[in-house]
């Protein structure tokens, strides 16, 4: 059995980022799969930097891995290369992570910049589409717009999946979730505030929704 593992918003915390990482390595027990990032590894948490150090670091062959930009990731880059969005980054958290890289905006390397610029709006596989926000489900995949995909919020009754495909997600917080639909599922649980962060196990092989969760709590 191929599986694919899922971590949603990170937000610098990378505590729970490593222990979910040892948490997915001892569930796969040896066996390569695929991990699935949904994005925002950055702002209002305590340490983007480490975040961003550890998944670009990447993992041991023959896994797969598709790390996906989220909103957040999109606001630093854009304030770390024009001047004039700084003030709306640093509002929206990006004082925290600017402090994990000491507080000076010419202090964050310019190949974290880069590593997050460089993040896909989506990952696909045979039964599943993986991305930060959501989709519109009147267009295909590839002609989805930017903004929808890093910051669309889905009805509370909305089940749209995509194409057939079910569609997983976060950027929307429930600290009480995930929220497991039929056609959809948002894994984000607000995992920087709350100390409480959900990975879905999703059997390549089986449509729908996660085969099994594992949840990690500081």
């Amino acid at each position: 059995m191929s599986l694919t593992y899922v971590i949603p918003d990170l937000h610098g915390r990378s505590d729970l980022l490593d222990l979910a990482l040892a948490r997915i390595d001892a569930h796969a027990a040896g066996s390569a799969a695929t991990l699935v990032v949904l994005g925002d590894y950055v702002d209002k948490g305590p340490d983007s930097r480490g975040v961003i150090a550890r998944l670009r670091a990447g993992m041991p062959a023959p896994w797969r891995v598709a790390m996906i930009k989220g909103n957040h990731d999109a606001l630093m880059v854009a304030a770390l290369r024009d001047e004039a969005d700084m003030d709306d980054w640093l509002a929206k958290g990006g004082d925290a992570a600017l402090a994990s890289y000491g507080g000076d905006p010419a202090e964050v390397p310019m190949h974290d910049i880069a590593w997050l610029d460089g993040r896909p709006l989506f990952f696909e596989d045979a039964h599943r589409v993986y991305v930060h926000a959501g989709v519109d489900p009147a267009l295909p995949l590839r002609k989805q717009a930017a903004m929808v995909l890093l910051t669309k919020r889905y009805a509370a009754d909305d089940d749209s999946g995509l194409g057939g495909k079910h569609v997983v997600h976060g950027h929307d917080r429930h600290p009480d979730g995930p929220l497991l639909l039929a056609n959809r599922c948002n894994l984000d649980t607000s995992a920087w505030a709350t100390g409480r962060l959900v990975i879905g196990v999703f059997d390549d092989d089986v449509p729908g929704g996660p085969a099994e969760l594992i949840e990690i709590t500081l």
